[in-house]
């Protein structure tokens, strides 16, 4: 399925359906952003497929702010939310699928986090997952050791400690450490974000992340590197080679459009264009390719 590295682009004969279809889970009332922006930031990263699932009552909405990526609506509950109904469509959906990212904006409904609780154990395509979907497995981690498919998480030091049962400064005080302990002890890829990102993989491997800046403060920067990271999953790369692309890439992204802002005021839509320059540069591009 890897169709391009870091040091070469990609094979001439590639095309949508050799690039990966990423399935993303996201939204509900009031955060349609976090899915918009989880499935360009999988798109720019190129995977060639994206299908939001998403609410039946919201598909109107995302059907106007997405263009490239496709939606399948899911069954909701009476409360609108996503829960256990909607499960049998959401397996049937994944077959075949290449990663499925979940969590951003889903909500804490009990019956949407019974929703991802159920899903982590019986999807069968490897996982990014983030913010709602650390609630629901906080006090459950028993979940992920049982789970057969590649699990990326991607908390910030706050759903760290929730996940961990203590203190946004012990993580920020033991980051390495914390990241590394969790990793292995839970068969996960980890992603401890933050001014250097932490990634972590169940072998020992540890990273930190050189790229990124203090403009990076904003909603929803972390919805656009969950569907980057994504999307470098469903096109091949192993978790912790995904996580660590998708962490540096969406870095040097912001660093890009720090050359025309201050320090502040930097929105995640912003970065998106800058991905495939970065790409390029990765893949070998010269400066010539760049400025065309």
């Amino acid at each position: 399925m890897k169709n391009w590295c870091p040091c070469g682009s990609r094979l001439a004969e590639s095309h949508k359906g050799t690039a990966g279809h990423v399935a993303v889970l996201s939204g509900s009332p009031g955060k349609t952003g976090a899915a918009t922006l989880i499935c360009l930031g999988a798109g720019r990263v190129g995977a060639g497929l994206v299908t939001l699932l998403l609410l039946a009552s919201l598909n109107p909405i995302l059907e106007v702010k997405l263009t490239e990526a496709m939606t399948h609506p899911i069954a909701e509950t009476a409360e609108q939310t996503a829960g256990p109904s909607a499960l049998p469509g959401i397996l049937e959906f994944l077959q075949g699928k290449q990663a499925l990212a979940m969590g951003p904006g889903l909500s804490l409904h009990p019956e949407t986090q019974e929703l991802i609780r159920t899903l982590l154990l019986q999807a069968v395509c490897p996982m990014v997952l983030d913010a709602d979907a650390f609630t629901a497995v906080a006090g459950h981690l028993e979940l992920l050791s049982k789970v057969s498919s590649p699990k990326i998480l991607t908390p910030h030091p706050g759903e760290m400690a929730r996940l961990i049962g203590g203190s946004s400064r012990k993580v920020q005080e033991n980051r390495l450490e914390i990241a590394a302990e969790f990793s292995q002890k839970h068969g996960v890829t980890l992603v401890l974000k933050g001014h250097r990102t932490v990634i972590a993989a169940p072998d020992g491997r540890l990273a930190i992340n050189s790229s990124g800046n203090p403009a990076m403060a904003s909603g929803g920067m972390g919805d656009a590197l969950t569907g980057m990271i994504a999307g470098f999953l469903g096109q091949g790369y192993e978790p912790f080679e995904a996580a660590c692309l998708g962490v540096y890439v969406h870095g040097a992204a912001a660093d890009r459009c720090i050359r025309e802002v201050a320090s502040r005021g930097l929105l995640a839509s912003d970065l998106l264009e800058h991905i495939p320059p970065v790409i390029g540069r990765l893949e070998g591009y010269t400066d010539l390719h760049e400025s065309v």
